[in-house]
């Protein structure tokens, strides 16, 4: 097995046990990282064996998983006027810009703020590493900024999840023990 082969492996497990990306999702994020050594019969393969074994695990699942408890929470802080993304790009650059695309569909002065995670903030949460969440207001101002994360904080404590911030808003918003397990609607 390639180099090649064990990275899109990876990618395939990180896609699947994501919850964001169905069959045909994964089979063409596949074709966009494959390389010319790449066993890519083998990996199409594994997708759709990686698919089934989350629905299979699905079964064991709680009715509501933290995924559902934090949709929740992102829901309330939409609605509450914070811009709440979830895997939002790629990059924190991508979330940025994600916030901005939002922005512009929305009334600002109705928006205090925004959160949001990003797909390297989800990949370690798949693999159990906790997530990070950016958070701030629309000008930057440190107060108001750190304002919208004690509002992001408190809906997550809210909602049972063990919240690590200290207050600083220049620090992200860090939930350690999120147990990643969220069923693709």
């Amino acid at each position: 097995m390639s180099e090649t082969d064990d990275y899109v492996l990876g990618c395939i497990k990180t896609w699947v046990w994501s919850g964001f990306y169905g069959p045909d999702d994964i089979q063409e994020m596949i074709g966009d990282v494959l390389e010319h050594d790449a066993d890519e019969a083998m990996l199409r393969a594994s997708a759709v064996s990686e698919l089934a074994a989350k629905v299979t695990a699905e079964k064991t699942w709680p009715r509501v998983t933290d995924c559902d408890l934090l949709d929740a929470v992102f829901a309330e802080l939409d609605r509450g006027g914070v811009i709440a993304l979830q895997n939002a790009g790629y990059t924190m650059s991508d979330g940025y810009s994600d916030v901005s695309e939002q922005l512009a569909e929305r009334n600002r002065d109705q928006v205090k703020g925004y959160c949001f995670y990003h797909g390297q903030d989800l990949e370690r949460a798949v693999a159990g590493d906790g997530l990070m969440l950016a958070f701030g207001n629309l000008d930057a101002e440190p107060a108001g900024k750190c304002a919208v994360g004690e509002l992001v904080a408190v809906a997550l404590r809210k909602a049972g999840f063990e919240v690590d911030w200290n207050g600083d808003p220049e620090k992200r918003i860090h939930l350690p023990r999120i147990n990643w397990k969220r069923r693709r609607r």
